[in-house]
Formats: C-alpha cells, sequence, structure tokens
C-alpha cells in the first residue's frame, strides 16, 4: 500500500489496499520529482500530509500552505486537496480515524513537527510488512496522535478567495493566482483594481471579504512563504529577498522573523 509512483498515471492512496479498521493512524510515503502535481482528491479520514524534505506546497478550498521539513498540514476528514511538488521531496501521508480526530485540531492547519512527532511519522508510514506486530502498529499510531495533539499550530496559511457556485474563477482569484506565481509582483491595490476596472474602496473590500485578510497583509504572507522555496533551493537571501518583492536584505530579514520566529539564516542553517 502506498502513494502510487508518479510515472504510473495514478496518484491517490489505496485505502483498500490494507486492512485498517483498526489501526488509529497509517500511512505511507512516496518520493515526488520537482514540478509533479497530484490531482484534487480527498478522503474520508483525517489527513497528515509531511514532506522530510525539500518543500511541499499543499491546496484546498480552505487555504494554501507551503510548508518546510519542520512543519505538516493537518486536514480534517474528507477535504478536496492538491498537492504541488516546487523541489523533488519524499512526502509521508499519514490517515487518521474519524473517532481520533475529535482530539486533533478542528480546522485545516499547519502544525510544527517535534524531533519525537517526526520520528513516529517515519515509523507509522513505514509500517508496510503485514507480518508487522499489530500491537505496535497500535501503540505507533496512538502515540502519534497524541504527540500531533500537543503540536502548536504555525502561521504558514494563506486563506483562498471563496468562489462560492461554479463558473469562472472570480476577479479576486485571479489576482491571487497571479500573484502567486510571480510574488514579487510590486503593482499597488489601486493598480490591480484599476486592472479589474473597480474602484480602490471596492477591491480592498472583495479582497477583505473573500479572503479575511487585507491586501497588503495577504501578498506579505504569500511573499514570506513562496521565498522558502527559494531559500531551499540554496539561493542567497539578498536575491531570495528581491525576487520576492523587497526593497534589501534588511526588511526581508526583518519581516520574516516576524513572521515565522526566527530570520531566514536561521531557517537555511536548519533545513
Amino acid at each position: 500500500m502506498g502513494f502510487a509512483a508518479p510515472d504510473d498515471g495514478s496518484q491517490a492512496l489505496d485505502l483498500s489496499a490494507r486492512h485498517t479498521r483498526d489501526m488509529p493512524v497509517f500511512g505511507a510515503a512516496v518520493r515526488y520529482p520537482a514540478g509533479h502535481v497530484v490531482p484534487r482528491h480527498r478522503h474520508a479520514l483525517g489527513h497528515l500530509i509531511y514532506a522530510d524534505r525539500g518543500l511541499l506546497r499543499v491546496e484546498a478550498e480552505s487555504g494554501q500552505w507551503l510548508v518546510p521539513p519542520t512543519a505538516a498540514v493537518w486536514l480534517r476528514p474528507g477535504v478536496e486537496h492538491q498537492l504541488v511538488v516546487p523541489v523533488a521531496l519524499r512526502a509521508h501521508g499519514l490517515y487518521v480515524r474519524e473517532d481520533v480526530c475529535a482530539s486533533l485540531p478542528a480546522s485545516d492547519c499547519v502544525v510544527h513537527v517535534s524531533g519525537l512527532l517526526r520520528e513516529l511519522i517515519m515509523a507509522v508510514s513505514q509500517v508496510s510488512d503485514p507480518h508487522t506486530s499489530p500491537r505496535r502498529a497500535q501503540l505507533l499510531g496512538a502515540l502519534l496522535a497524541e504527540e500531533l495533539h500537543t503540536q502548536p499550530m504555525l502561521p504558514m496559511h494563506l486563506p483562498w478567495p471563496r468562489n462560492p457556485g461554479q463558473g469562472a474563477p472570480g476577479p479576486i482569484d485571479r489576482v491571487c493566482r497571479a500573484l502567486l506565481d510571480t510574488p514579487g509582483d510590486d503593482r499597488t491595490a489601486s493598480a490591480w483594481a484599476d486592472s479589474l476596472a473597480l474602484g480602490s474602496k471596492t477591491f480592498h473590500r472583495r479582497f477583505l471579504q473573500a479572503t479575511g485578510m487585507t491586501f497588503g497583509k495577504w501578498r506579505q504572507q504569500l511573499r514570506l512563504m513562496s521565498s522558502l522555496s527559494l531559500l531551499m533551493q540554496g539561493m542567497p537571501i539578498t536575491q531570495v529577498a528581491l525576487a520576492s518583492g523587497y526593497d534589501s536584505h534588511s526588511a526581508y530579514t526583518m519581516a520574516f522573523s516576524k513572521h515565522f520566529g526566527q530570520p531566514p539564516s536561521a531557517f537555511v542553517a536548519n533545513r
């Protein structure tokens, strides 16, 4: 059982390949190349997504998360999502029984991965031998759920515009997608409003209604989250700052430290 390899045409985890009804937590791991996309899908169970190296983007209706190896994404049962792989990595997908989910976060979020939680994720995702002791599998899963319950949530959530109904994405959605493609785009809110034939106040109001954040705060959060990928690729911090829309190394470092609780140099050292 496990995630299908990227080149065999299927992407989601096949939960029918193993008897898992009595296990509180189970999962699998797979390596993905840079640029790979796992199309939208959903699971009936709670879902923890972790990459032990590289950087992983998780997209869902409730938001987007760009996470380094020090964090994991928690999704409630039934949440539709897709995975985008900016750099090569190994992803671990863990599945949590619904009754166990009651003690875990009630909203989709990013959680810190402690040293113990990391080792538990590795152990649970590699318990694929049918001869593995059921008691060991039970204990590992129970301890993982307990450790996950204690982890703090991290500010790596980027709320995505709500687009009720069907049809083409709305104007705020199009702005967000353009910024996602080019985080360093320095057009002001007024310039974006003009491009949409909207007044500046109307644009700000619609953006806040669609995302729950102001345009300026949302763009800064996007820039900081996107910069993690450049840092992981080894780009010098000054170049990362400029590519992410900051005027200087110091301005970027100040914003990064305030948001993530550590300077980019420390993030690079611990990656």
